[in-house]
């Protein structure tokens, strides 16, 4: 089994899911919860819930809520080697969701921005293991050389490299240029929909997937509920999986990560990209019709 060493975003979410329309300036009856987030984090939750040997690499405040995240990754199984800021709080996100189960998302990094290249454990880095970083560490300025310092020692190492875009706003305030140039030498690049037009200025999925081939050998385009595609340049078409139907959303917050989580394991087995999709697809239903942001085990 390839272990997978996740670098990334360690978060508290404070989730609010408002029964009806927004009332501006006024207020909205909802449904608030507060539970573990960070893109990475609940990528590295995933991936040890279903089996595999994982690693988290992040930043955490020293306050009750990052020892709480500290103590919930490694309740899931993940090996966290979590840094305590002596001066950052633990990242906190509040995630809006409105009546229709549209998401806005209000982050304030914290710890996460401070991420540093001497955060880093030298011994998670060998030949054989596969680097996944969360885009967010690239993207925030603070976090930057942590994230480009880790994909040089993957690099040296032998070690595969996937890249998750993030968020296609504060994607587009970084510059697709730099964001491309920083990851290029990845084998794997996740993006939905939103994120590949950032990157490629293309609007259909399929054919930003065959720009952004041009840098990375596989791309794969998550569609929500039009499911997945994943693209090789050796290809005339890519190959696509419809999404998994749902009897009730509980909660969409996570279930891209939760793709993500899904897919990568029967990728790093070498499965065909249909049954790798199939995964990924298959543990976002499972987000979001049972579990929310991460696991609760």
């Amino acid at each position: 089994m390839t272990r997978v060493v996740v670098v990334g975003d360690l978060m508290t979410d404070a989730v609010a899911r408002a029964r009806f329309p927004l009332a501006r300036a006024s207020d909205t009856p909802a449904v608030v919860t507060m539970h573990g987030g960070g893109s990475g984090a609940n990528i590295a939750s995933w991936l040890a819930v279903e089996g595999s040997e994982v690693a988290f690499i992040g930043r955490r405040g020293a306050d009750i809520t990052g020892r709480n995240r500290d103590m919930e990754l490694m309740g899931y199984g993940v090996d966290a080697r979590l840094v305590m800021d002596p001066e950052r709080p633990t990242g906190t996100c509040v995630v809006l969701v409105t009546h229709k189960g549209e998401r806005t998302m209000l982050s304030d990094p914290g710890a996460n921005a401070a991420l540093s290249p001497e955060d880093l454990p030298r011994d998670l880095f060998s030949a054989g293991g596969h680097l996944h970083m969360s885009g967010y560490t690239l993207i925030n300025e603070g976090s930057r050389d942590a994230g480009l310092a880790a994909l040089d020692l993957a690099r040296r190492a032998g070690m595969s490299i996937s890249i998750d875009c993030a968020s296609s706003a504060p994607l587009e305030r970084t510059g697709a240029e730099p964001f491309l140039e920083w990851t290029h030498a990845a084998k794997l690049l996740f993006a939905n929909a939103d994120q590949a037009k950032v990157l490629t200025g293309r609007e259909e999925p399929a054919a930003a997937a065959k720009v952004l081939t041009a840098w990375f050998p596989q791309v794969v385009i998550k569609l929500n509920k039009e499911g997945a595609l994943w693209y090789t340049n050796n290809r005339a078409e890519p190959v696509r999986a419809p999404a998994e139907i749902v009897d009730r959303v509980v909660d969409g917050t996570g279930a891209g990560d939760a793709f993500t989580a899904g897919f990568l394991p029967s990728w790093l087995e070498g499965k065909p990209p249909s049954e790798s999709l199939a995964a990924g697809n298959a543990l976002a239903a499972k987000c979001i019709s049972n579990l929310g942001a991460r696991p609760r085990l």
